[in-house]
């Protein structure tokens, strides 16, 4: 006997209201074969960052302005074969983690407006209604999960492949997850019994929409993220994990700025241990630096580089760090020079940072930018510059790289949202 599409979306549902419907998966669940999936976070340095301190260094030429006044004292630096700029605390960074980093310099954002950058940066299209790479992830590797993607601020468009979550406040979870107990969780507000009954008429409830005659299959879809959500016990899993921290990593500040990062790292690798998500986009704004340029990048990416080096290490203590996959990036760079408030302007030339463990496409640099920080072509497959046949780096090459690395290549988001007339980076070596 054959099912219609209905009677499947409706038997569907059923199985979840009567609660056999495995939403709640745990990590080993989400497998290919014995390898578990990745773990993704991509972490926005919203307002444009500037590479030539960091990632991308640049010293002084003779007869151009200033482009970096650490250059004056100072000369590029390397460790393996990366090179980075003399600039706060990026030594230390750098030593640490380029054993497991890959740097893409010359990335050309085409544009020198925040709007474009960011939409451009974190979806590899420049057109507004592209996801991000973190959404179609989530989409299609953990689409049955309670809230597959996170998202703490920044681009966070998904095309209709997923549904982000916001937790802005994870400690107020527990009440979400466990409404039965007091947010403390010392007692309950009823007795047993009578949450026992609750859950049940939740269930028959459920049951009886799963069975009406007129539900659209965007009324299925829409019940069965409910359910999802009801009847997950990662999302209690998720709660507990939170309760049982002895606290949260508080807002870290320094010079009158300030960032959440290390908060939003123990939130993202507490998800990914209880199963509940696996990808997430970090955010820290504040980069767009017209005036005192040196002190507030200065701030700013020590701020990005102890984030993601917390990231890093409370993954490893949490057992998941094998598993993660990390991409850094912004809108765009700064101006190769000061303006007259010290600070630097709109630059359309930028970078990433990819990272993860043990990989033979790691301790690289890819892509070239000239001494004042121009873009030069690259061929796609060598990756050595070719200043006749290759091609400039964009956005949409770094995405489609990613795409096939993480399996997504011949996605249903990938062929809603094609990145078309795009040549293959080996990025990755393949």
């Amino acid at each position: 006997m054959r099912l219609t599409r209905r009677e499947s979306l409706k038997g569907l549902l059923a199985a979840a209201g009567a609660g056999v419907l495995p939403f709640g998966l745990n990590l080993h669940a989400h497998e290919h074969g014995n390898a578990p999936h990745k773990l993704c976070v991509f972490v926005q340095a919203n307002g444009g960052w500037d590479p030539t301190s960091f990632c991308d260094p640049k010293a002084n030429t003779p007869g151009e302005r200033v482009i970096n006044n650490w250059a004056k004292t100072n000369e590029v630096q390397q460790v393996g074969n990366i090179q980075y700029a003399p600039f706060v605390q990026n030594q230390s960074f750098f030593e640490k983690y380029y054993e497991r980093m890959l740097v893409i310099n010359g990335v050309d954002a085409q544009t020198n407006s925040h709007t474009v950058g960011v939409v451009h940066n974190w979806s590899g299209m420049s057109s507004e209604g592209y996801p991000t790479a973190t959404a179609m992830y989530a989409s299609n590797q953990g689409a049955d999960l309670t809230m597959p993607y996170l998202n703490y601020g920044g681009y966070s468009v998904t095309g209709g492949l997923t549904r982000f979550t916001r937790l802005h406040d994870p400690n107020g979870l527990r009440n979400i997850a466990v409404p039965s107990k007091t947010p403390d969780g010392s007692r309950s507000y009823l007795t047993d019994e009578d949450w026992v009954a609750i859950d049940e008429f939740a269930q028959t409830k459920s049951r009886r929409k799963a069975e009406a005659e007129r539900l659209l299959p965007n009324q299925y879809r829409q019940l069965s993220h409910y359910q999802s959500a009801y009847e997950a016990d990662g999302l209690s899993r998720f709660a507990d994990a939170i309760s049982q921290e002895p606290t949260l990593e508080q807002t870290e500040r320094n010079g009158g700025y300030r960032s959440n990062l290390r908060k939003q790292a123990q939130i993202t690798v507490l998800a990914f241990k209880t199963g509940v998500a696996l990808s997430a986009d970090m955010f820290l704004g504040g980069f767009d630096t017209h005036e005192n340029h040196d002190v507030r990048q200065g701030y700013l990416i020590d701020f990005l580089t102890s984030g993601v080096d917390y990231l890093w290490d409370y993954a490893e203590q949490h057992g998941v760090a094998d598993r993660l996959f990390v991409v850094i990036g912004s809108d765009f760079g700064r101006t190769n020079f000061y303006n007259a408030d010290n600070g630097k302007d709109h630059w359309p030339i930028g970078s990433y940072v990819i990272m993860e463990k043990g990989q033979d496409w790691t301790n690289r640099m890819v892509g070239y930018t000239d001494e004042l920080h121009f873009a030069k072509k690259v061929n796609p497959t060598t990756l050595q510059r070719d200043d006749f046949n290759g091609t400039i780096i964009y956005p949409k090459h770094v995405h489609r790289a990613i795409r096939s690395y993480l399996g997504m290549d011949s996605s249903m988001g990938a062929q809603k949202y094609p990145l078309n007339n795009t040549e293959d980076f080996t990025f990755f070596g393949v």
